[in-house]
């Protein structure tokens, strides 16, 4: 298990947190993405060399297949596969920095 896997195992027993968690690439080993959030829970994808999401052959044309029965609509797998959601939900949490709006997180016990 790398690193990012090990940090997210422990954050995800939080549970009511957001969380993004990524592991560069190395020679001879892709690297993991991994964000959860408490609505959409937990998010997992390999990351090539160059920052992009690595989606596995056979998982394309699952995908494929299960569009073409009416299963799922493409894009909207491939969205799911790639994180789109997670992305979106985790935005706003990204940018640091001064003058950068400050967003307030609050939990009631």
């Amino acid at each position: 298990m790398g690193t990012a896997a090990a940090i997210t195992s422990s954050l995800m027993g939080w549970q009511r947190i957001r969380f993004e968690v990524t592991e560069d690439a190395s020679p001879g080993a892709d690297g993991s993405r991994h964000a959860y959030t408490p609505s959409l829970g937990a998010f997992t994808a390999v990351i090539g060399a160059s920052g992009d999401i690595l989606i596995p052959e056979d998982r394309l044309r699952s995908a494929m297949l299960m569009a073409r029965q009416g299963r799922v609509v493409l894009e909207e797998e491939l969205d799911r596969m790639l994180g789109k959601q997670w992305d979106a939900e985790l935005e706003s949490f990204r940018y640091a920095g001064e003058g950068a709006p400050v967003r307030w997180l609050h939990a009631a016990v």
